[in-house]
């Protein structure tokens, strides 16, 4: 996958690229919209990355080309603000923002995109591309080397204030963070990481990803509304985020809330909260199976208290567990995306099956099914020449399309 990364860049701008980097998708194993009220979450880096072949150009200019996206886009980083970008650009364009908004000496670049993240499918491939332009553009122009906690902030920071989208920092600390064989006890207060032993195999488990391969279009404006809900459950409650709220106390809680339609709210986030401590623990204890259970009470509670699972999410989930799954649940932030299974590793095979099965039967789409193996963080993959100046592109070339 490299040398295609090196290959398409060849072919986009003529001459070779300084590196490559890439960064991983992720699957969240269990702690669903907790990110976004200050809580816990378990991601593990899935084995799909997106890579970023990559040089430094020293006009100001940021040069941008994809495998999957037609067209190029050249942007004078001098220019760029929140809003003026739009479609996949603005992932890569509001990172290079955000890194010269904190104050990182990053320049121009030719930047060439490939990725086997699937898009849409609540695998943060957003993430990927992010976090794999970040390092790509830090380690080319000599910025200071950030902490991956802080590489993985500015690129949320892009995705907030200049992609507009409200998500929290799972996603990019994930991609960034991750290592292989563990999965990510992240509290995001901190933000407090935690490598936490995940190696399914040992135990004759798989971790099945589902993706549905839909997208209900209510999804992005749906997310913004529960986060914007759950902050007001705070403020109602008096505390600074939901994380706040003790799970010993939440009847409590639940009943001093004026507005019924913020209870399911708050009893999602502290309740799902506590299954990822629950999940953490028993992890640590090299008791993985019995981590199913709490899987599927995730799922419960996506549905039904916060409302963002699908028809096609549900069935997938009904119909592994039926099938012999330990537990499974819909991942991401709904509304299709994904789903997730803790599988024996011998009734994988027939798991993915029923799932295929139920989907042809209900008339969906195929579904793609594939196991999740814990996998690396972001990393520079290709080194380059070494040649100093070979690779930098400056005004003598033109800057391609504004």
């Amino acid at each position: 996958m490299t040398g295609g990364a090196v290959t398409g860049f060849e072919d986009a701008y003529g001459y070779a690229p300084e590196g490559v980097w890439s960064a991983p998708g992720r699957v969240n194993l269990i702690g669903e919209y907790t990110d976004v009220n200050e809580g816990h979450v378990l991601p593990v880096a899935l084995p799909q990355r997106t890579r970023v072949a990559a040089a430094a150009r020293t006009d100001g200019v940021l040069r941008l080309r994809s495998r999957d996206v037609p067209g190029p886009a050249g942007l004078p980083l001098d220019g760029l603000a929140p809003g003026r970008v739009t479609g996949w650009a603005a992932y890569p364009a509001g990172v290079a923002w955000a890194l010269r908004e904190a104050g990182l000496p990053v320049g121009g670049a030719d930047v060439y995109v490939e990725s086997d993240v699937p898009a849409g499918a609540g695998l943060s491939s957003s993430a990927a591309l992010e976090v794999a332009t970040a390092l790509a553009l830090t380690e080319l122009h000599g910025a200071a080397p950030c902490d991956r906690p802080a590489l993985a902030r500015l690129a949320q920071r892009a995705e907030n204030a200049f992609v507009g989208v409200p998500c929290g920092v799972m996603d990019q600390t994930a991609s960034a963070c991750c290592v292989p064989g563990h999965a990510l006890h992240l509290d995001t207060r901190g933000p407090a990481l935690r490598q936490v032993p995940f190696d399914l195999a040992a135990h004759g488990l798989r971790l099945l990803v589902v993706d549905t391969r839909v997208r209900h279009a209510l999804a992005d404006g749906a997310y913004a509304a529960r986060r914007a809900g759950c902050e007001a459950a705070a403020r109602a409650l008096g505390v600074r985020a939901l994380r706040d709220v003790p799970y010993g106390e939440l009847e409590a809680a639940l009943g001093a809330l004026a507005d019924p339609a913020l209870r399911p709210l708050v009893r999602h986030v502290v309740t799902e909260d506590e299954r990822v401590r629950d999940v953490v623990a028993l992890l640590a204890a090299g008791e993985p199976r019995k981590a199913g259970p709490l899987l599927t009470a995730g799922h419960a509670s996506l549905r039904d208290d916060f409302a963002v699972s699908c028809p096609e999410l549900d069935l997938a989930v009904a119909v592994a567990n039926g099938a012999g799954a330990l537990g499974a649940r819909m991942t991401g932030a709904g509304f299709g995306g994904s789903a997730l299974a803790l599988v024996e590793e011998g009734g994988a095979e027939a798991v993915g099956a029923a799932v295929t099965a139920a989907f042809a039967a209900a008339g969906h789409r195929p579904p793609r099914v594939f196991a999740a193996v814990a996998s690396g963080g972001a990393r520079r993959e290709f080194p380059g020449d070494g040649g100093g100046e070979v690779g930098v592109r400056g005004e003598e070339e033109p800057a391609g399309p504004p």
